[in-house]
Protein backbone atom coordinates (compact mmCIF):
# COMPACT_ATOMS: atom_id res chain seq x y z
CA UNK A 1 0.00 0.00 0.00
CA UNK A 2 1.57 3.36 -1.10
CA UNK A 3 2.78 5.45 2.27
CA UNK A 4 2.28 9.20 3.08
CA UNK A 5 3.31 9.64 6.22
CA UNK A 6 5.21 12.87 6.82
CA UNK A 7 5.22 14.54 10.35
CA UNK A 8 1.59 15.80 10.07
CA UNK A 9 0.48 12.43 9.26
CA UNK A 10 2.36 10.11 11.26
CA UNK A 11 3.34 6.35 11.73
CA UNK A 12 3.08 3.74 14.21
CA UNK A 13 6.24 2.25 12.66
CA UNK A 14 8.27 5.40 13.31
CA UNK A 15 10.14 5.43 16.49
CA UNK A 16 10.42 9.24 16.97
CA UNK A 17 6.36 9.63 16.26
CA UNK A 18 5.17 7.39 18.96
CA UNK A 19 3.73 9.99 21.23
CA UNK A 20 2.02 12.01 18.66
CA UNK A 21 0.39 8.24 17.33
CA UNK A 22 -0.64 6.88 20.33
CA UNK A 23 -2.44 10.78 21.01
CA UNK A 24 -4.13 10.51 17.23
CA UNK A 25 -4.82 6.60 17.89
CA UNK A 26 -6.57 7.41 20.98
CA UNK A 27 -9.48 8.87 19.30
CA UNK A 28 -10.39 5.27 17.58
CA UNK A 29 -10.14 3.92 21.06
CA UNK A 30 -12.61 5.82 22.30
CA UNK A 31 -14.85 5.62 19.24
CA UNK A 32 -16.56 2.43 20.04
CA UNK A 33 -18.22 3.72 23.35
CA UNK A 34 -20.01 6.51 20.99
CA UNK A 35 -20.83 4.60 17.78
CA UNK A 36 -22.53 1.91 16.23
CA UNK A 37 -24.18 0.81 13.05
CA UNK A 38 -23.82 2.34 9.44
CA UNK A 39 -20.33 3.97 9.67
CA UNK A 40 -18.68 6.70 8.06
CA UNK A 41 -15.32 7.86 8.82
CA UNK A 42 -14.30 11.27 7.14
CA UNK A 43 -10.88 11.42 6.08
CA UNK A 44 -9.66 7.85 7.05
CA UNK A 45 -6.05 8.29 5.67
CA UNK A 46 -3.93 4.77 5.75
CA UNK A 47 -6.61 3.72 7.98
CA UNK A 48 -4.82 4.16 11.27
CA UNK A 49 -8.12 3.13 13.44
CA UNK A 50 -10.00 0.97 10.94
CA UNK A 51 -9.01 -2.03 13.23
CA UNK A 52 -10.71 -0.24 15.94
CA UNK A 53 -14.16 0.85 14.02
CA UNK A 54 -14.93 -2.43 12.24
CA UNK A 55 -15.94 -4.57 15.35
CA UNK A 56 -18.61 -2.10 16.56
CA UNK A 57 -20.06 -1.25 12.99
CA UNK A 58 -22.29 -3.21 10.74
CA UNK A 59 -21.06 -1.64 7.72
CA UNK A 60 -18.09 0.63 8.11
CA UNK A 61 -17.16 3.02 4.87
CA UNK A 62 -14.37 5.26 4.41
CA UNK A 63 -13.90 8.78 2.18
CA UNK A 64 -10.09 10.28 1.55
CA UNK A 65 -8.30 11.97 -1.03
CA UNK A 66 -5.58 9.98 -1.46
CA UNK A 67 -6.51 7.96 -4.59
CA UNK A 68 -3.53 4.86 -3.85
CA UNK A 69 -4.09 4.44 -0.27
CA UNK A 70 -7.72 3.85 -0.74
CA UNK A 71 -6.84 1.24 -3.36
CA UNK A 72 -4.27 -0.23 -0.67
CA UNK A 73 -7.32 -0.16 2.26
CA UNK A 74 -9.93 -1.44 -0.46
CA UNK A 75 -7.37 -4.83 -0.66
CA UNK A 76 -6.64 -4.63 2.81
CA UNK A 77 -10.27 -4.36 4.19
CA UNK A 78 -12.51 -5.75 1.90
CA UNK A 79 -15.61 -5.85 3.84
CA UNK A 80 -15.69 -2.70 4.16
CA UNK A 81 -16.22 0.42 1.46
CA UNK A 82 -13.52 2.72 0.25
CA UNK A 83 -13.78 6.18 -1.72
CA UNK A 84 -11.80 8.42 -2.80
CA UNK A 85 -12.31 11.80 -2.89
CA UNK A 86 -11.72 15.61 -2.00
CA UNK A 87 -14.11 16.81 0.57
CA UNK A 88 -16.38 18.72 1.20
CA UNK A 89 -18.60 18.33 0.00
CA UNK A 90 -19.81 14.36 0.42
CA UNK A 91 -21.87 13.85 -3.33
CA UNK A 92 -21.23 10.49 -2.89
CA UNK A 93 -23.51 9.18 -0.25
CA UNK A 94 -27.03 9.95 0.16
CA UNK A 95 -29.13 11.77 3.00
CA UNK A 96 -30.14 10.03 6.22
CA UNK A 97 -27.64 7.29 5.35
CA UNK A 98 -24.89 6.26 8.28
CA UNK A 99 -26.29 5.62 11.72
CA UNK A 100 -22.60 7.68 12.72
CA UNK A 101 -19.39 9.65 11.25
CA UNK A 102 -16.22 9.81 12.24
CA UNK A 103 -13.64 12.98 11.61
CA UNK A 104 -10.02 12.83 13.37
CA UNK A 105 -7.91 15.77 12.94
CA UNK A 106 -9.99 16.70 9.53
CA UNK A 107 -11.46 19.88 9.92
CA UNK A 108 -8.27 21.97 10.82
CA UNK A 109 -7.63 21.51 6.89
CA UNK A 110 -11.06 22.18 5.68
CA UNK A 111 -11.30 25.70 3.75
CA UNK A 112 -15.03 25.62 4.30
CA UNK A 113 -15.53 24.14 7.82
CA UNK A 114 -19.25 25.17 7.73
CA UNK A 115 -20.13 23.03 4.69
CA UNK A 116 -18.25 19.69 5.96
CA UNK A 117 -19.99 20.06 9.28
CA UNK A 118 -23.11 20.74 6.99
CA UNK A 119 -22.68 17.39 4.92
CA UNK A 120 -22.00 15.38 7.48
CA UNK A 121 -25.10 16.49 9.39
CA UNK A 122 -26.88 15.84 5.76
CA UNK A 123 -25.59 12.28 5.55
CA UNK A 124 -26.54 11.15 9.11
CA UNK A 125 -29.69 9.55 9.87
CA UNK A 126 -32.23 11.85 12.41
CA UNK A 127 -30.31 11.09 15.96
CA UNK A 128 -27.01 10.07 14.47
CA UNK A 129 -24.16 10.85 16.48
CA UNK A 130 -20.98 11.90 14.71
CA UNK A 131 -17.63 12.09 16.52
CA UNK A 132 -14.10 14.94 15.44
CA UNK A 133 -11.37 15.82 16.92
CA UNK A 134 -9.16 18.53 16.08
CA UNK A 135 -6.40 19.83 17.91
CA UNK A 136 -6.57 22.34 20.49
CA UNK A 137 -5.18 25.77 19.35
CA UNK A 138 -4.01 26.93 23.15
CA UNK A 139 -2.07 24.56 23.58
CA UNK A 140 -0.32 24.12 19.85
CA UNK A 141 3.68 25.02 20.01
CA UNK A 142 3.74 26.39 16.30
CA UNK A 143 2.33 27.32 13.71
CA UNK A 144 1.36 24.20 11.51
CA UNK A 145 1.08 24.91 7.87
CA UNK A 146 -0.82 22.18 7.06
CA UNK A 147 -3.50 23.62 8.87
CA UNK A 148 -6.06 26.08 7.31
CA UNK A 149 -6.80 27.18 10.64
CA UNK A 150 -7.12 25.52 14.06
CA UNK A 151 -9.73 25.79 17.19
CA UNK A 152 -10.33 26.70 20.89
CA UNK A 153 -12.96 24.79 22.33
CA UNK A 154 -15.62 27.70 22.69
CA UNK A 155 -14.68 28.63 19.10
CA UNK A 156 -15.42 24.95 17.94
CA UNK A 157 -18.37 24.70 19.93
CA UNK A 158 -20.16 27.81 18.56
CA UNK A 159 -19.63 26.68 15.35
CA UNK A 160 -20.92 23.02 15.40
CA UNK A 161 -24.29 24.15 17.37
CA UNK A 162 -25.07 25.97 13.85
CA UNK A 163 -25.73 22.54 12.12
CA UNK A 164 -26.59 20.09 15.01
CA UNK A 165 -28.75 19.96 17.38
CA UNK A 166 -27.28 18.48 20.50
CA UNK A 167 -23.05 19.63 21.08
CA UNK A 168 -20.85 17.99 23.46
CA UNK A 169 -17.20 19.34 23.91
CA UNK A 170 -14.97 17.04 25.53
CA UNK A 171 -10.77 17.28 25.24
CA UNK A 172 -8.17 13.84 24.86
CA UNK A 173 -5.48 15.15 27.38
CA UNK A 174 -2.47 12.84 29.28
CA UNK A 175 -0.97 12.01 32.19
CA UNK A 176 2.27 13.16 34.09
CA UNK A 177 3.87 11.10 31.34
CA UNK A 178 2.60 12.92 28.48
CA UNK A 179 2.73 16.09 29.68
CA UNK A 180 6.79 15.59 30.53
CA UNK A 181 7.02 14.84 26.56
CA UNK A 182 4.61 17.76 25.72
CA UNK A 183 6.90 20.19 27.97
CA UNK A 184 10.11 19.03 26.39
CA UNK A 185 8.55 19.30 23.07
CA UNK A 186 7.49 22.56 24.18
CA UNK A 187 10.89 23.84 25.16
CA UNK A 188 12.66 22.38 21.91
CA UNK A 189 10.21 24.00 19.47
CA UNK A 190 10.86 27.87 21.80
CA UNK A 191 14.20 27.03 20.86
CA UNK A 192 13.91 26.51 17.56
CA UNK A 193 11.54 29.39 17.08
CA UNK A 194 14.25 31.87 18.26
CA UNK A 195 15.76 31.75 14.89
CA UNK A 196 12.36 33.10 13.64
CA UNK A 197 13.12 36.89 14.76
CA UNK A 198 10.85 38.49 12.13
CA UNK A 199 7.98 36.16 13.15
CA UNK A 200 7.96 34.70 9.47
CA UNK A 201 6.12 31.65 10.53
CA UNK A 202 3.08 33.68 10.89
CA UNK A 203 3.36 36.56 7.76
CA UNK A 204 4.66 33.61 4.97
CA UNK A 205 1.91 31.97 3.05
CA UNK A 206 1.39 28.07 4.14
CA UNK A 207 2.72 26.81 1.33
CA UNK A 208 6.15 28.55 1.76
CA UNK A 209 6.59 26.98 4.78
CA UNK A 210 5.69 23.42 4.40
CA UNK A 211 8.93 22.36 3.36
CA UNK A 212 11.12 23.73 5.98
CA UNK A 213 8.69 22.89 8.81
CA UNK A 214 8.56 19.12 7.67
CA UNK A 215 12.54 19.40 8.08
CA UNK A 216 12.47 20.99 11.41
CA UNK A 217 9.18 19.06 12.49
CA UNK A 218 11.39 15.85 12.22
CA UNK A 219 14.76 16.85 13.48
CA UNK A 220 13.22 18.12 16.53
CA UNK A 221 10.98 14.57 17.23
CA UNK A 222 14.35 12.71 16.31
CA UNK A 223 16.15 15.09 18.74
CA UNK A 224 13.27 14.20 21.11
CA UNK A 225 13.77 10.28 21.06
CA UNK A 226 17.50 10.75 21.24
CA UNK A 227 17.58 12.60 24.26
CA UNK A 228 14.64 10.95 25.97
CA UNK A 229 13.83 7.35 23.95
CA UNK A 230 12.59 5.69 27.22
CA UNK A 231 10.06 8.22 27.22
CA UNK A 232 9.24 8.83 23.84
CA UNK A 233 9.08 4.68 23.03
CA UNK A 234 7.31 4.20 26.25
CA UNK A 235 4.25 6.30 25.60
CA UNK A 236 0.69 4.48 25.07
CA UNK A 237 -2.76 5.12 24.18
CA UNK A 238 -3.61 4.38 27.65
CA UNK A 239 -1.69 7.40 28.72
CA UNK A 240 -4.18 9.83 26.64
CA UNK A 241 -7.34 10.49 28.96
CA UNK A 242 -10.75 11.69 27.80
CA UNK A 243 -11.60 14.61 29.81
CA UNK A 244 -15.14 16.96 30.34
CA UNK A 245 -11.78 19.92 30.58
CA UNK A 246 -11.46 20.58 27.04
CA UNK A 247 -10.11 24.07 27.29
CA UNK A 248 -6.80 22.78 28.70
CA UNK A 249 -6.40 19.30 26.32
CA UNK A 250 -4.02 18.72 24.16
CA UNK A 251 -6.75 17.95 21.19
CA UNK A 252 -10.75 18.53 21.24
CA UNK A 253 -12.78 16.15 21.23
CA UNK A 254 -16.41 17.15 19.78
CA UNK A 255 -19.66 14.76 20.09
CA UNK A 256 -22.78 16.19 17.67
CA UNK A 257 -25.74 14.57 17.56
CA UNK A 258 -28.61 15.30 14.77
Amino acid sequence: MASVYTTEITSGSIPSDNPIHQRLLKAYVLAPQFVSGNLLEVGCGEGRGIDWLLPVAEQYTAIDKIAPVIEGLKRKYPQAVFHSGNIPPLPVFADNTFDAVVSFQVIEHIENDGLFLEEINRVLKPGGVALLTTPNRPLSLSRNPWHVREYTADELTRLAQKYFREVSMKGIGGNAKVMAYYERNKRSVARLMRWDVFNLQYKLPASWLRVPYEFMNRLNRNKLKDAADDLVAGIHHDDYVLTDHAAQALDLFLIVRK
